[in-house]
């Protein structure tokens, strides 16, 4: 069964945008820019909330800014092709391979898991992550933390009342001080 994912880069205090709404400081170097390019290559379906795919809108066109180097061409190769769902009351249209969610979030994620393909479905934007994590959709978080305090903000974890059990999957410290972690939500078995 396709596994869902949800990662995103954070703040050493938990946070995936600082208060005043600003990720500046998640610019990663290329060492960092590799790893995301390596993660994308996993991913079957990207699920994302209406301002990451606002954000990621970027990419559909990349390839014709002058500015970018392999790296980034490379990323935007991958990227637009990819099959996306967005979650969005206010938007009427979407752009290249995404569509709009007909449905809830768990019914989406059973209807990828259904279909046939490989790849991870991932997810991205911490409001449409919460929600996934309430229902305990998540089968792994992947967790890129910058040696940054922001203060506050927008938390990468949502903040409901319950445990969730984890196993060290990965850990992995870049030269710039960005400590990749990955972790499989440890599942109880049936009893």
């Amino acid at each position: 069964m396709r596994s869902v994912t949800y990662s995103m880069s954070v703040s050493l205090d938990g946070y995936i945008v600082g208060p005043d709404g600003e990720f500046d400081w998640t610019t990663p170097d290329e060492e960092v820019f590799r790893s995301w390019i390596d993660e994308v290559r996993q991913v079957g379906a990207h699920l994302l909330g209406r301002r990451l795919y606002e954000t990621m809108l970027y990419w559909e066109t990349a390839e014709q800014d002058p500015e970018l180097d392999d790296a980034m061409l490379e990323f935007a190769a991958l990227w637009k092709p990819l099959p996306k769902v967005v979650f969005s009351t206010t938007l009427t249209t979407v752009q290249g391979r995404a569509r709009l969610a007909s449905g809830g979030l768990a019914e989406e994620i059973e209807r990828l898991r259904a279909e046939p393909g490989e790849g991870d479905i991932a997810i991205g934007g911490a409001t449409l992550a919460a929600e996934a994590a309430a229902l305990g959709l998540i089968d792994e978080y992947r967790v890129r933390v910058y040696p940054v305090l922001v203060g506050g903000g927008t938390p990468f974890f949502p903040r409901h009342e319950r445990r969730v059990d984890l196993e060290l999957l990965e850990t992995r410290t870049f030269g710039s001080g960005v400590a990749h972690l990955r972790y499989r939500v440890a599942r109880q078995a049936p009893v």
